[in-house]
């Protein structure tokens, strides 16, 4: 296990998601195979076929030295599929070469009809690692470890978002988490609030319940001392104004 700084990344790539065609089922299965190893997402984006936005997009995720990214979509053999030429432009220098397993595979999985486009399915940028699919055996692939590009369709990228998590990033050490429900607003404890250092998970949350003002706070981190010592300076003011709260503490999040 691994309390690593690492950030995840989504990126789903189809005009028919926008446009109401289709209903997009990648980011909550990602989020979810993340949760389970005690990994979260940074940001998510759901984009159109679109090689500007695109460019854009991966290399504001390059730029975050500690990013990792799932990229769902546009691998395929059409002419819109604009994907491993746009990773290439920004990964690779735009360099890229046929990759000899990948092509294997498609021309074992298609014969004579491997040609003169499937084929293409197999042109990665430079140094890429390949990524199983499950359904017709033409790969996926992934770059420097922590850049996965995989197809639109769930059925053949669900396996390989698995297979790349199992692989690279099995687990994430679990955090220490704490909660508390006041009687107050947030309002209230935003001095205390102030005070929560910047790396620990810090979150507030308003109610209202019976037309009566509450909060839920929590805060988690890898070091239960560090998330004990900076609790108890909303569960000591809270005392101090005599408010009434609720205490809830959750040891291991996975």
């Amino acid at each position: 296990m691994t309390n690593k700084k690492v950030n995840f990344y989504s990126v789903i790539i189809g005009t028919e998601l926008l446009n109401g065609r289709r209903k997009d089922a990648h980011f909550s299965f990602l989020n979810n195979e993340l949760l389970k190893r005690g990994w979260e997402h940074k940001a998510s984006f759901v984009i159109e076929d679109d090689t500007t936005l695109m460019t854009n997009i991966f290399n504001l995720i390059k730029a975050d030295k500690n990013s990792v990214m799932f990229c769902f979509g546009g691998i395929g053999a059409t002419p819109d599929d604009y994907t491993r030429e746009i990773a290439a432009k920004v990964f690779t220098d735009s360099k890229m070469q046929f990759h000899e397993v990948a092509k294997e595979r498609i021309i074992k999985q298609f014969k004579k009809e491997a040609y003169p486009h499937r084929i293409n399915m197999a042109y990665f940028p430079i140094n890429a690692k390949l990524l199983t699919n499950i359904v017709n055996n033409v790969a996926g692939f992934y770059l420097e470890d922590r850049f996965f590009f995989t197809p639109g369709f769930p059925s053949m990228s669900q396996a390989m978002v698995i297979e790349a998590l199992d692989k690279l990033y099995p687990k994430n050490q679990s955090k220490y988490k704490k909660f508390l429900t006041a009687s107050c607003g947030e309002n209230d404890l935003i001095n205390i609030m102030k005070q929560m250092p910047k790396h620990l998970d810090f979150a507030s949350l308003p109610k209202i319940l019976k037309d009566k003002r509450k909060v839920v706070i929590s805060l988690a981190g890898y070091e239960k001392d560090e998330v004990d010592k900076y609790f108890k300076l909303f569960t000591d003011f809270i005392e101090e104004k005599k408010i009434e709260f609720i205490l809830e503490d959750i040891n291991c999040i996975k």
